[in-house]
């Protein structure tokens, strides 16, 4: 009987050092989540002059109040001016320097350029969330129809969790059509795929809910993903395509991760350049 009530304390020990360590894991993951979602670069990538050609340095003047750098860079002198701008919501990692190869294939085809970073990251004051982001992409779009790109001459281009910040935009501001590079069907789909020990959907406090937004809109869409991108699965960003009323292109690259070179190349501009003939003709 001594060596029974023994047992039993030792379960119950057990049971409750388990239920402490889950604890604490879930605990560090509710306040650590910030670092596992956003990983900026929080250096100034200097003027835009300094990067590429005819790069100008905007100020995005936010609802609450925040300053923050970003690039504009105008269509090649040498190419057909397409009257057609492009606002880059990038990843979660790096800043705007990161972007500016493809802010040159983009001038390149004819389109105006807007490279936006977050608050919290290439030198720009705040801490990144999807509330701020929000109010950030809201900035960058007000910036470009003071430049005379109004919303329905211009593109958003959100990259990963840039898509999550367009699918938002676009519901409140419809562009003439928007690209989803990489995208997630939300925040907290894609923070179980990664941590499935976790409770994800009741830990997390942004939500990214790129799907339901998709669904939702009758704004020309293009998702474009990698086959073998092991950060967003592809079975969730061929959901986005699926759920979207106006698909204008679902672009597979075989073989490609996520932050491939061939992410930000080419193709990724001329996906640009065909979901623009469609949605504006130019």
């Amino acid at each position: 009987m001594a060596a029974l009530r023994r047992a039993v304390r030792t379960a119950a020990l057990t049971a409750g050092i388990l239920a402490g360590v889950a604890s604490l894991a879930v605990g560090a993951a509710w306040l650590g989540q910030d670092e596992l979602v956003y990983h900026p670069d929080r250096s100034s990538p200097g003027p835009a002059a300094s990067t590429l050609d005819g790069g100008v340095d905007v100020t995005l003047v936010t609802a609450d109040g925040l300053d923050l750098a970003a690039w504009f860079v105008p269509p090649a002198p040498e190419v057909r001016d397409r009257e057609v701008a492009v606002l880059v919501a990038p990843g979660n990692g790096g800043n705007r320097l990161g972007r500016a190869g493809l802010a040159e294939l983009l001038t390149e085809r004819g389109f105006a350029v807007l490279l936006l970073d977050y608050r919290g990251y290439g030198g720009n004051p705040g801490r990144p969330s999807e509330a701020g982001l929000a109010l950030d992409a809201r900035a960058a779009q007000r910036a470009l129809a003071e430049r005379g790109y109004p919303p329905e001459r211009t593109i958003y281009f959100g990259e990963s969790l840039g898509a999550g910040v367009v699918a938002a935009l676009q519901a409140e501001a419809p562009p003439a059509g928007f690209l989803l590079r990489s995208p997630f069907t939300s925040l907290a789909d894609l923070g179980a795929h990664h941590y499935p020990v976790l409770p994800v959907e009741t830990l997390l406090r942004d939500r990214y809910a790129v799907l339901d937004h998709v669904a939702a809109t009758q704004v020309p869409v293009t998702v474009v993903h990698g086959g073998r991108d092991d950060i967003v699965p592809p079975a969730q960003s061929e959901a986005v395509a699926r759920a979207a009323p106006r698909l204008v292109e679902h672009v597979v690259l075989p073989g490609a991760g996520h932050n491939d070179a061939v992410m930000f190349g080419p193709k990724i501009a001329e996906a640009v350049v065909r979901l623009t003939e469609h949605a504006v003709g130019r």
